[in-house]
């Protein structure tokens, strides 16, 4: 039989990957040698990964967005032909990048699609020395998802993070910065950015004027100049969740390969929901078709 390896999260979300762990196991044993890894903290899942890839033909995470950024980033450190196909089990509050992979509801037929699916390239962003798979961003409110109290979160889930961004309106500030990218050069004052690959962003799925494709080597690109009023920036929080222009023209969009951002202060990232540091300068380039992640039907 094949190999495979587990690694999962029980504290990702609401608990619910814990509950049903025996169920979950026995799906993937069906068709699979399964060896089991719960992850014991920060990094547990990046450096197993990374260690002990070449013993398994495929590698499936159970957890958060987190988990499989982790995952990902383990494999990232080597070369194309050492890294496994990717299963993904979501279990955290918001489960983003699963919104682009067809997944089944419920456990069991997600454990059955990570063990059976179709194993498909993805790209993979690379911001300075690290890596994400479908986000990277800057600016209002990209801090709340790993400062919200993981109790809160497993409460109300993406409620929580609603409420949370609605205490940071009064604090807003615009960074100035050098947008360099392959349409050209802009520079301007912004209170918000985006750079990702998928069809969702903290729990908001909408509805993009161009198809999102996971493997063409483009990212999609959101920039937000400074609203000076609350009717500026109801129109703003209005383009970003239903992905369309604003009227006042302070949402720009386009799509790109590379990026590189630069700041006159160090300016905080998150990459796919977790801290990602505060550079002043940001080189961000697709790297496409990095790795294979299972898809659903």
């Amino acid at each position: 039989m094949k190999k495979l390896l587990f690694i999962y999260n029980t504290h990702a979300g609401k608990g619910l990957l814990k509950s049903r762990l025996a169920a979950v196991l026995e799906e993937l044993a069906r068709d699979w040698d399964v060896t089991v890894h719960p992850t014991r903290g920060a990094g547990d899942a990046a450096e197993l990964a990374a260690r002990r890839a070449g013993e398994f033909d495929r590698i499936v995470c159970g957890g958060g967005d987190g988990t499989l950024h982790e995952v990902v980033n383990g494999l990232m450190a080597l070369p194309p032909e050492a890294r496994p196909e990717v299963g993904y089990i979501p279990a955290g509050t918001t489960n983003d990048f699963s919104r682009n992979l067809s997944l089944p509801r419920g456990m069991e037929a997600m454990a059955r699609t990570a063990a059976a699916g179709v194993p498909r390239p993805v790209d993979i962003g690379r911001f300075n020395g690290e890596h994400f798979i479908y986000v990277a961003a800057f600016g209002a409110f990209t801090d709340v998802s790993y400062n919200t109290p993981q109790p809160v979160k497993n409460l109300l889930g993406r409620t929580a993070y609603m409420l949370e961004s609605v205490t940071r309106i009064a604090s807003i500030q615009s960074y100035p910065l050098t947008v360099e990218h392959d349409g050209g050069v802009e520079a301007g004052g912004y209170c918000y950015g985006m750079v990702s690959n998928t069809v969702s962003v903290g729990g908001f799925k909408g509805t993009p004027a161009q198809p999102v494709a996971l493997d063409d080597g483009i990212f999609e690109v959101v920039l937000v100049r400074q609203p000076e009023n609350p009717i500026q920036l109801q129109a703003v929080i209005r383009a970003l969740l239903t992905m369309s222009p604003d009227e006042g023209g302070l949402v720009t969009s386009y799509r790109t390969s590379r990026l590189k951002i630069t700041c006159e202060q160090e300016l905080p990232w998150t990459l796919d929901g977790e801290f990602g540091g505060a550079p002043k300068t940001a080189e961000i380039l697709n790297c496409q078709k990095a790795v294979s992640i299972v898809y659903g039907k």
